[in-house]
C-alpha cells in the first residue's frame, strides 16, 4: 500500500515533566496494588476468614481490569482523555477505600472488583496521554521512565506491603492509595490541558458485552485451570468454548458497529499487529518468570520470603537500566527496530540459562542468569507500546493503547497458568519417581511447600522435593525460551517507520505502516495544549 504522510507533531510541552509526575504516581498505584495486597493476604485471611475464597481477592481484581481496560481506552477516544482518566482514578480510589473498610471476605472481593474497574483505566490512560502529548521520537524517553516505575514497584511492593501490614495494619494496604491518588488527581487537574471533545456516536454496548464475556471466560480458564478444576474438566472446557465463541462474535460485531470498542482496522497495520504479538509474549514470559523465580530461590536456594521483592532485584534492575537507555537512544536516533531483536535474543538466552539451574546453582549464578533475562525485557517492554502507538491514527490512540495493554495482561495470565500446569505436573512426577507415595503426599497439590515445611521433611523426601522443584523450573524456563523465540522471530518483521516528530521535515515523510495516519484526520485533531 502506498505510504502516507504522517501528521506533524510538535515538541513535548514545556511542563511535561510536571505532568509526568502525576502520571508516574498513577502508574505506581496500578503496579503496586496487587504486590502490596499479596503481602498482606495472610493477615487479611486471619482477620476476615474465608480462606477458601482467598483466590477471588486477586481474581476479582484481575477480571475487572481485563474487562474494563478496552472500555476506558475507547471512552477516552470518544469523550476526551483527561476527564475519563481522572474518572478511572476516582473509581480506583473509591474501591480502595471500600476495600480497606471491608468487614468480611465477600465484601472485600466485591470492593476489589470495583477497584479493578477503576484500575483498568490507569495504565492505558497513562500510555494514551503520553501518546497525545509527546511525539513518538521523544516518547521512548518517557515510556522508559514508566518501565522504571514498574521495576521499582515490583521490587518495592512486597517491602512496602510488609512494612504497612506490620506497623499500620492490613487496611492501610488499601488506604495508602488515597493520598497518592489525591496527589495524582491534583497534578493532572491543574497542569494537564487536553482538548475537550465529544463525538456523537452510539456506544458499542453489544461489543462491550461480548468482549466482557469472552475475557471473563478466558481469565477464569487461566485462574481455575489446574487449581479449582482439572484442565480436562467440563467446567474448564466449557469456559474455553464460551470464551472463544464470545470473542468470535465480538469480532463480527465490531465489523458492524459505528464506533467499535476495538476498531479492527488497526490490525491492518502490520507493525501494530506484530507489537501485540510481542506484547503478549513479553507478558507471558515476564509474569511466568516473576512467579517461579522466587519459588526456586526460596525452595531450592533457601532464600527468605520476608523481603520477596529483593529476590527479583537481579532481574528488575536491568529492566530499569536498559529501558531508560533504550528510551534515550530512541529519542536521539529515531531508530528502534534493533532493540526488540536484541531483546528477543537476550530473552531466549536468559530463559535458557535459567532452565539450566539445579540444586547446586549458586545465588550469584542465578542472579546473573536473571540479569540476562531482565536485559531482554528491558529492550522489549516499552517497544511494543512505542511502535504500536506510532502505527496509529490519533483518533485510535486510546483504543490501540488499551489493546496492547490488554494483550500483555492476557499474555501474563496465560503464562502463569500454563507454566503453573507444567511446573505442577513435573514436580508431581519427580516426587513419585524419587520418593514414591510418601513423596506425592508430601508434595500435595502441585508440590509447593513453604521453606519451613521443607526443613521439616525427612532427608530423602526433602532431597526429592528440591530435585522436583529444580526439574519443574527447568521445564518452565525451557518452554519460556521456546515462547520467547516467537517474539524474536516476530521482531525481524517489524518495519522501521520513521517516528513522528523526528526532526526535519524531510525526515517526516513515510508510512506509519500499512494504514498510516491520515493527514486530514491529523489536521482535524489539533495537538494537545499544555
Amino acid at each position: 500500500m502506498a505510504e502516507k504522510d504522517q501528521e506533524a507533531v510538535p515538541a513535548p510541552p514545556r511542563n511535561v515533566r510536571v505532568i509526568m509526575l502525576g502520571l508516574m504516581i498513577t502508574m505506581m498505584l496500578a503496579m503496586l496494588d496487587n504486590l502490596i495486597v499479596g503481602t498482606a493476604m495472610p493477615t487479611i485471611v486471619g482477620e476476615l476468614g474465608g480462606l477458601n475464597h482467598l483466590a477471588w481477592v486477586v481474581t476479582a481484581y484481575t477480571l475487572a481490569i481485563a474487562v474494563s481496560t478496552p472500555l476506558w481506552g475507547k471512552f477516552g477516544d470518544l469523550y476526551g482523555r483527561k476527564g475519563i482518566f481522572m474518572s478511572s482514578i476516582v473509581l480506583f480510589l473509591i474501591g480502595s477505600a471500600l476495600s480497606g473498610m471491608a468487614q468480611d471476605m465477600g465484601q472485600l472481593i466485591a470492593f476489589r472488583a470495583v477497584q479493578g474497574l477503576g484500575g483498568g483505566g490507569l495504565i492505558v490512560g497513562v500510555m494514551a496521554i503520553i501518546g497525545d502529548l509527546v511525539p513518538p521520537r521523544e516518547r521512548g524517553r518517557y515510556q522508559g521512565m514508566m518501565a522504571a516505575v514498574m521495576g521499582i514497584a515490583t521490587i518495592g511492593g512486597p517491602l512496602v506491603g510488609g512494612t504497612i501490614t506490620d506497623h499500620l495494619g492490613w487496611r492501610w494496604a488499601f488506604y495508602i492509595n488515597l493520598p497518592l491518588g489525591a496527589v495524582s488527581l491534583f497534578v493532572i487537574s491543574a497542569v494537564l490541558h487536553l482538548p475537550k471533545k465529544r463525538i456523537k456516536a452510539r456506544v458499542d454496548y453489544t461489543g462491550a458485552a461480548l468482549l466482557s464475556v469472552g475475557l471473563t471466560a478466558l481469565v477464569l480458564v487461566t485462574s481455575w485451570g489446574g487449581t479449582e478444576y482439572d484442565w480436562g474438566s467440563a467446567q474448564i472446557i466449557g469456559l474455553a468454548v464460551l470464551g472463544a465463541a464470545a470473542l468470535a462474535a465480538f469480532g463480527w460485531a465490531e465489523t458492524r458497529a459505528a464506533e467499535p470498542i476495538i476498531p479492527l482496522r488497526i490490525f491492518r497495520n502490520a507493525n501494530f499487529t506484530l507489537m501485540n504479538v510481542i506484547g503478549f509474549i513479553v507478558g507471558f514470559v515476564m509474569f511466568g518468570g516473576v512467579t517461579f523465580l522466587p519459588l526456586f530461590q526460596q525452595s531450592v536456594q533457601g532464600a527468605s520470603a520476608t523481603n520477596s521483592g529483593l529476590l527479583l532485584l537481579p532481574m528488575m534492575l536491568p529492566v530499569m537500566v536498559v529501558s531508560l537507555f533504550v528510551g534515550r537512544a530512541t529519542t536521539k536516533t529515531g531508530r528502534y527496530k534493533i532493540y526488540p531483536i536484541i531483546g528477543g535474543a537476550a530473552l531466549i538466552a536468559g530463559m535458557y540459562l535459567l532452565s539450566t539451574m539445579d540444586t547446586g546453582t549458586s545465588r550469584l549464578t542465578s542472579g546473573l542468569y536473571m540479569a540476562v533475562m531482565g536485559a531482554g525485557l528491558g529492550f522489549m517492554i516499552q517497544m511494543s507500546m512505542l511502535v504500536g502507538q506510532n502505527s496509529l491514527e490519533m483518533r485510535d490512540m486510546g483504543a490501540g493503547s488499551s489493546t496492547i495493554t490488554l494483550t500483555r495482561t492476557i499474555g501474563g495470565s496465560f503464562g502463569v497458568a500454563l507454566m503453573g500446569a507444567i511446573f505442577s505436573s513435573r514436580v508431581a512426577d519427580t516426587m513419585a519417581e524419587e520418593a514414591g507415595p510418601a513423596g506425592e503426599k508430601a508434595a500435595g497439590s502441585g508440590g509447593q511447600l513453604t521453606p519451613e515445611r521443607i526443613e521439616q521433611l525427612p532427608a530423602q523426601i526433602k532431597e526429592a522435593y528440591l530435585n522436583a522443584v529444580s526439574h519443574g523450573t527447568h521445564q518452565v524456563f525451557l518452554w519460556g525460551a521456546a515462547i520467547a523465540a516467537l517474539a524474536f522471530l516476530a521482531s525481524w518483521f517489524v518495519k522501521e517507520v520513521p517516528l513522528r516528530g523526528a526532526g526535519p521535515a524531510k525526515d517526516d515523510s513515510g508510512s506509519a505502516g500499512d494504514a498510516g495516519p491520515d493527514s486530514a484526520q491529523a489536521e482535524a485533531e489539533a495537538p494537545a495544549k499544555v
